[in-house]
């Protein structure tokens, strides 16, 4: 299946998409802040199929961490987020760069869903590792 970054910094929340997305058969790669997750997209040359990211996080913002991975990986699948209505707003101004934006609290059937609909979307000529 697919090689997904997880970024978010509750880990409470971090915790249950994992667990959700590994019923899929997903590796997933866990971040606590999107610091530490561009150092993993940089360190592992943006060898994902999805980048997952929550919005609101301390050290970056998933806004930030989308713009990064979106300028040094263009062809790397994004899907992000948010409890709060006004970061969604914001992400909508990157709706080039972001598969879609999901809204908290999501239920186990939104964020495999959501996840698959991300996948799914990405080029047919690129390969998923």
């Amino acid at each position: 299946m697919a090689r997904i970054l997880l970024t978010e910094d509750d880990e409470s929340v971090r915790t249950f998409v994992k667990r959700a997305l590994e019923l899929d058969g997903h590796e997933i790669i866990e971040a606590e802040d999107g610091g530490i997750a561009l150092e993993i997209l940089l360190e592992r040359q943006g060898s994902f199929d999805l980048l997952l990211s929550d919005i609101m996080m301390p050290v970056m913002d998933g806004i930030a961490l989308a713009l990064a991975a979106a300028r040094d990986f263009p062809a790397l699948p994004i899907l992000l987020m948010t409890g709060f209505a006004d970061q969604r707003e914001r992400a909508f101004g990157l709706d080039t760069l972001v598969s879609d934006v999901i809204s908290k609290p999501f239920t186990l059937a939104e964020i495999r869903a959501a996840v698959d609909q991300a996948l799914v979307s990405r080029s047919p000529f690129e390969k998923i590792a």
